[in-house]
């Protein structure tokens, strides 16, 4: 591991003007690509704190034995110039925003002397053209099938083909109109051709002008008395008709629009694109990559902005006319959840891959915010899905236990873990939560809640007392869980059913285990050196040496034991970090439940205390059936006398009473103060 004060450059040396910088280990392999307005403020960043860089971007620096930069004009050469080197040097430490799946298109392969429509996945390729991407090959395959009864182009393989061509002889589809047989010289090379390209304007957008077409055609037909071919014409358009609306119209004026969204923890981000085109979802697409600086959404943006429309102009070169391919992957129009750092630039810098002008903007009101606020709901939804299935996975599960096992020097995998947490509010309504897991999985039976008592007496916040009290009061509860003296009085009684006496941890009125009778093999609690210290030293007050102790610290993510003046790190993508993580987040959620509903009960509660002839059995009452003094306060005579126990009298004191409190509220104009 390099020391990166060995290869800092000298005070001064770093110029302040905008440029895209390198990180090169050893070998002389590029590590990282960066872009900076001002190349010596950001990378004097790199090497002022190492202790405050995020793991990955820690392990980057310490990794690279050299950095060098170049120096541009402008802000717009910086993004062309980092894009240009992360495609070409692949860094290990950038972000790499791709796919993590293949997604289908319908490709068209217009350099063919007889086109074919089919799904296909994989690079682009010269003179085929693409639709898509499409979420599942299924979706393609449904609008295929209703499009070729209007526009009867080949699908069928080469060897399928040239089968039939020597035959002399359609295939199936050619048989039931949903191919025009071009290898029986049913119709040309030329008329195929022109069906397909009907086809493809279809799929461009240029629907209306050829559903108005087959209309005429219909009626024609029906005036002329040819009515079978009217009829076939009219089911062509309902055809048609059916196709477009399974893209359902999410943008009124027909904008052309990507719309971006993205959700994001400590470790991963999840990335969602709707692609909109004539103001309909032609296109989605999302994926998970992992995170490796704790970027802001601005510079995210930016950063994904940049790899992303640059990946498309790459690959639109491909295509038979790369002008129009690039204008069809790069719309006018990119809505984002936040705008980049420097939103001019990136405007320019699209403009000149698209080769006409770019509008990026975060969408405000009406349709597009409505279609924003849709793809930043799958891509929570995507994030959410990808950790329950990383969750769910067994194989993960004991790759992550048994890696804790090698990281903390345990002497066998910890099958339960436990995790304490503290939760308040300036230091008030302090309680604490505990949370059990066992074999990687949450056993939300065995969750405690605890209020606070000792470290809240003085009304200030403090964390650590709270974590020795809530430790103190968890191992206490083992002790006297494992203790036999009520299953040896129940022995002495006769009432021991046969068990041959007294059986620690074993419920003597039901036979089952304690819920406090089994100590965790692991014991975490949320935070850094002192909360560990303080509970290891609780355990070793109680006698207890079989419990491991660690402390899972937020902002670094560093892993403490006690009396270690060195954190242990572990891999930002290791499936012991997000077990750890799973039954830190767990816990966290547990303790502000808690005191969310403590502090409500308390407001409430304190509102009530003043009024007359409310005893705390109305009081619970009416917290139960309202459950908050807002809703209380807003309810009627009538609605207040339906609680159970409430009276007319009470019921109209209570009214009055909380009312008030706040005569603004019942006026719109409040009586003038003498």
């Amino acid at each position: 591991m390099a020391d990166p004060s060995t290869y800092r450059p000298a005070p001064g040396t770093i110029p302040t003007d905008p440029g895209v910088y390198r990180f090169r280990d050893g070998t002389g392999r590029v590590l990282y690509v960066g872009k900076a307005k001002n190349l010596r403020n950001r990378l004097n960043s790199y090497f002022a704190d190492i202790t405050g860089l995020q793991p990955r971007t820690r392990n980057m620096v310490t990794t690279a034995t050299g950095v060098e930069w170049t120096v541009v004009g402008t802000e717009v050469e910086a993004l062309q110039l980092e894009y240009n080197w992360i495609k070409e040097f692949d860094p290990p430490f950038n972000v790499r925003y791709r796919d993590d799946k293949s997604y289908p298109v319908l490709a068209v392969t217009l350099n063919e002397e007889l086109p074919r429509l089919f799904v296909y996945r994989g690079p682009r390729r010269k003179g085929v053209r693409y639709f898509g991407p499409y979420s599942h090959a299924w979706a393609i395959r449904e609008t295929l099938d209703l499009l070729l009864r209007v526009f009867p182009a080949r699908t069928c393989s080469t060897g399928v083909l040239r089968r039939h061509q020597q035959l002399g002889r359609p295939c199936l589809l050619g048989y039931i109109d949903k191919c025009s047989a071009p290898c029986t010289g049913a119709v040309s090379a030329d008329e195929h051709r022109r069906i397909v390209e009907a086809f493809c304007d279809f799929l461009a957008g240029r629907t209306d002008r050829l559903v108005r077409q087959l209309e005429q055609e219909m009626r024609a037909a029906a005036e002329e008395l040819d009515f079978e071919k009217a009829a076939r014409l009219r089911d062509d358009v309902g055809a048609l008709r059916r196709a477009l609306e399974k893209q359902a119209v999410v943008l009124g004026d027909g904008t052309d629009a990507d719309v971006i969204a993205f959700a994001h923890d400590d470790l991963e981000i999840a990335v969602q694109v709707f692609h909109v085109r004539d103001g309909r979802v032609r296109g989605q697409r999302g994926w998970v990559n992992e995170r490796v600086e704790d970027a802001s959404e601005p510079e995210i943006v930016e950063e994904f902005l940049t790899q992303f429309y640059g990946e498309q102009r790459a690959l639109a070169q491909a295509a038979p006319d790369p002008q129009a391919a690039t204008a069809g992957a790069i719309p006018k129009l990119v809505l984002v959840p936040s705008m980049p750092p420097d939103p001019e630039s990136m405007e320019h810098w699209l403009a000149e891959q698209r080769g006409s002008g770019v509008t990026v903007r975060v969408p405000q009101r009406g349709d597009k915010r409505a279609l924003a606020e849709t793809v930043q709901r799958n891509a929570a939804e995507s994030l959410a899905q990808h950790k329950l299935k990383r969750a769910g996975d067994l194989t993960a599960r004991s790759a992550a236990l048994q890696e804790l096992q090698e990281v903390l020097d345990l002497d066998s995998a910890p099958l339960r873990i436990e995790c304490v947490d503290i939760s308040h509010v300036q230091g008030t309504d302090v309680v604490g939560s505990l949370v059990v897991f066992e074999d990687g999985i949450p056993r939300k039976s065995d969750s405690r809640h605890f209020a606070i008592k000792e470290a809240a007496g003085d009304g200030r916040s403090d964390d650590v007392a709270s974590i020795a009290e809530v430790t103190r009061r968890r191992f206490a509860r083992h002790a006297a869980d494992q203790s036999p003296s009520d299953a040896a009085q129940t022995s002495e009684n006769g009432d021991d059913g046969g068990n041959g006496g007294a059986v620690p941890g074993i419920d003597p009125a039901t036979g089952r285990p304690r819920r406090f009778a089994y100590p965790p093999n692991l014991y975490i609690v949320d935070g850094g050196a002192p909360q560990v210290n303080a509970a290891a030293t609780v355990l070793d007050e109680l006698g207890v040496t079989d419990v491991a102790v660690i402390g899972l610290a937020k902002r670094l993510e560093e892993v403490w034991l006690p009396d270690d003046p060195y954190p242990a790190i572990l891999s930002r993508g290791s499936d012991a970090l997000f077990l750890l993580q799973r039954v830190r987040d767990e816990a966290h959620r547990f303790a502000i439940a808690f005191h969310r509903s403590k502090r409500s009960r308390r407001m409430t509660a304190s509102a009530l205390d003043a009024i007359p002839g409310l005893g705390n059995a109305r009081k619970t009452a009416l917290v139960t059936r309202f459950g908050s003094v807002a809703r209380l306060r807003a309810a009627s005579v009538e609605e207040i006398t339906g609680v159970p126990g409430i009276g007319g009298t009470i019921a109209r004191a209570v009214h009055e009473a909380l009312n008030a409190e706040n005569p603004a509220q019942d006026s719109p104009r409040a009586a003038p103060v003498e």
